[in-house]
């Protein structure tokens, strides 16, 4: 507010001034020239009649001449005076429409309505960084949660486009550079609902930038950020960051799975990403030799992921410096038949086109195909545009860094168990305990979407929970899973992981007795969530998914309970 009246103040400064002095030196004539009453006397108009008399005549066409009829002179300064004021009106209404057109006018006066509207959340929101096709994305399945958001991105296209995306429900969004603290302080980083920061633009300073500013502001508040460097990585991890999400780590890591766990790579694919596949898709030949084209920071980390399994692999790469330390290595692109030829595509299972080039990662792969179609063909996609292509190439995988990173995001808020459940499946478990889970999860959703959450058992996330166990009752995991409008029935949901007191059970058997401060991993259907919630947070619900019987938790009805 104080920008906008001092660009006012600034711009208006001179109008406003030729006003002042118009109407000064006006009324200064009508004083000091004398003129005759209607009995033929001499006298001079004070000051209170002659401001009265330049008032309205600046601004009036066809006014009397007071207190008395003017002379010749009066009526040569009166004419003077019509001009004058007229023309420094003028002046003024003219800067101050020009004013009002000015790009940075209007972007004071936005920024000034957004910190209002931002102001004025009572909910809890995330602040996200960034409305690219992560943000998009997050943005999207947060507030088809009922979640708040509030957004900031660089680019006034994308915030257009965001007014544009028609989603449920209003969005605050400004067009501001989200590195500096002052812009994220007006879109809400020290609110008090606000509730975690998401960096999530493409450039890895300007996320570090807002990270540092988060936890130098706010150091308890949830901090996620996206980055594309192993430096950047390090230095986010260094202050605290609560989750850094690389694209190419993840998706490296991701396709690892497929390569030698087939079954837990499905079951990691139905946790995090909403689009999964069916369990009849699950890629039984991918033990073997695979083709990676492209040596750079995609390459690089899938190389890793690859050697830490054990993978058997050839490396193709244009830059001979790059693979000079790799034992099975080709030079080349990888879009010749001859190259793929050299470096086995005929005894390989899988190739991966992962250069930075989205012309030649589909070159590689359709000739890939030509030469061996039982290939396993993972695809990099660098440009969002070609999305309609790389959905009709055929790639078993496509790696889009934007939605690998919206998954992963949108995963942690979701649950922060989930990272927990996936790391301790992956040491502590093998394929075939994987493939009965996946069997568990198709049985309870079938091809709909999987969802998970997780409660702590407490006052805050299960008050009646809480209540029913002050009054005695023993509550076990099953009852999280009684229908709230039929206790016969049991919703389409089970639990995936319990940790109490830092130990960890997998799939927890439903007769265990819950105790405070239990956290609890369920996966699921949306609308069993939905119902849950009624049983967690309504003692009268939860009253009868334990007895059968409906429960008044009046005071009355508490103290005939008690004594009957």
């Amino acid at each position: 507010m104080n920008n906008v009246i001092y660009l006012l103040l600034r711009r208006l400064r001179v109008p406003l001034i030729t006003l002042i002095i118009v109407y000064s030196v006006s009324v200064l004539g009508f004083v000091l020239i004398p003129g005759v009453d209607d009995q033929g006397q001499a006298y001079r108009m004070d000051f209170f009649h002659a401001v009265y008399f330049v008032s309205f005549m600046g601004s009036t066409i066809g006014f009397g001449e007071i207190p008395y009829a003017f002379t010749p002179a009066q009526r040569m300064w009166t004419l003077l005076c019509i001009y004058a004021t007229v023309i420094a009106w003028l002046y003024g209404i003219g800067t101050t429409l020009a004013l009002l057109q000015e790009p940075v006018f209007g972007r004071l006066m936005r920024r000034r309505s957004f910190t209002a509207t931002v102001r004025g959340i009572h909910e809890p929101f995330y602040l996200v960084c960034g409305y690219g096709v992560t943000g998009s994305v997050v943005v999207s399945q947060l507030v088809r949660r009922d979640i708040r958001v509030v957004v900031l991105d660089v680019e006034q296209d994308r915030i257009d486009a965001l007014e544009m995306d028609e989603l449920p429900v209003s969005v605050p969004a400004l067009c501001a550079d989200a590195s500096l603290p002052d812009v994220l302080d007006a879109a809400g980083l020290q609110h008090a609902r606000c509730v975690g920061i998401m960096a999530l633009t493409n450039d890895d300073q300007v996320n570090l930038s807002i990270a540092i500013a988060s936890k130098l502001l706010c150091p308890e508040r949830l901090v996620i950020s996206r980055t594309e460097s192993d430096v950047t990585t390090a230095n986010l991890l260094s202050f605290g960051t609560d989750l850094v999400v690389d694209p190419f780590r993840t998706f490296a890591q991701y396709l690892s799975l497929a390569a030698h766990q087939p079954y837990m790579h499905l079951v990691y694919d139905w946790i995090h990403n909403p689009y999964h596949r069916p369990l009849s898709s699950v890629y039984q030949r991918t033990r073997g030799r695979w083709i990676i084209c492209g040596h750079g920071r995609f390459g690089r980390a899938l190389y890793r992921a690859f050697d830490e399994s054990e993978v058997e692999m050839t490396v193709v790469d244009v830059d001979p410096a790059k693979i000079d330390q790799i034992p099975n290595q080709v030079t080349g692109v990888g879009t010749e038949a001859v190259t793929l030829l050299e470096a086995g595509v005929h005894e390989a299972v899988g190739i991966v086109a992962g250069t930075g080039n989205d012309a030649d990662n589909l070159s590689i792969i359709m000739t890939a195909r030509e030469l061996n179609p039982k290939l396993v063909t993972v695809v990099r996609q660098n440009v969002h545009a070609n999305a309609l292509v790389f959905q009709n190439s055929r790639a078993d995988f496509i790696m889009e860094p934007g939605r690998i990173i919206a998954n992963r995001v949108l995963a942690h808020v979701r649950s922060p168990l989930l990272p927990v459940f996936i790391e301790h499946m992956q040491r502590h478990h093998d394929d075939v305990w994987a493939h009965t889970l996946i069997n568990r999860m198709s049985s309870v959703v079938g091809d709909q979407e999987l969802d998970t959450w997780a409660y702590t058992v407490g006052e805050e996330q299960t008050p009646a929970l809480m209540e029913a166990m002050a009054q005695g009752f023993e509550l076990k995991i099953s009852l999280f899973f009684k229908d709230p409008h039929n206790r016969k029935r049991n919703l389409h949901a089970f639990p995936l992981m319990l940790r109490r007191e830092g130990v960890i059970d997998m799939q927890p058997g439903e007769l265990d007795l819950l105790q405070p401060g239990d956290e609890l991993l369920i996966c699921g259907l949306n609308k069993s969530f939905r119902r849950m919630q009624w049983t967690v947070n309504n003692y009268n619900v939860l009253h009868y998914v334990l007895t059968g019987n409906d429960a008044s938790n009046s005071l009355l009805s508490r103290l005939l309970q008690s004594r009957s």
